[in-house]
């Protein structure tokens, strides 16, 4: 419990940041490490049919994505600080940060 609220809090901050980071850039200009693109072509093999406008919690934290998620975010021990933190995502991208619209991952 203490290393899930550390990584909650740490979570909380960075989300701040890049909130404010993705409101006043226009996303597609923005780099927040040098290996954005191939963290997302990565992303887009493992997770082929991933709905990412709208997340089903299911398929963040069920026992099969589970499987799925550690060895992809183990890739990138090394390249990227931080890799295997956990993280604030909106349920729904279209909506704030709120704690309804709101899943630690």
């Amino acid at each position: 419990p203490r290393v899930e609220l550390a990584w909650a809090m740490k979570a909380h901050q960075h989300a701040q940041v890049y909130f404010n980071l993705i409101s006043s850039v226009d996303p597609k200009f923005l780099n927040l490490t040098k290996v954005d693109d191939q963290i997302y072509d990565e992303f887009r093999k493992t997770f082929r049919d991933l709905k990412i406008d709208v997340l089903d919690p299911e398929e963040l934290k069920s026992e099969p994505a589970k499987a799925k998620w550690r060895p992809f975010c183990l890739r990138f021990e090394g390249v990227v600080e931080d890799f295997n933190y956990g993280t604030l995502l909106r349920l729904d991208c279209g909506r704030e940060y709120t704690e309804e619209n709101t899943i630690f991952g």
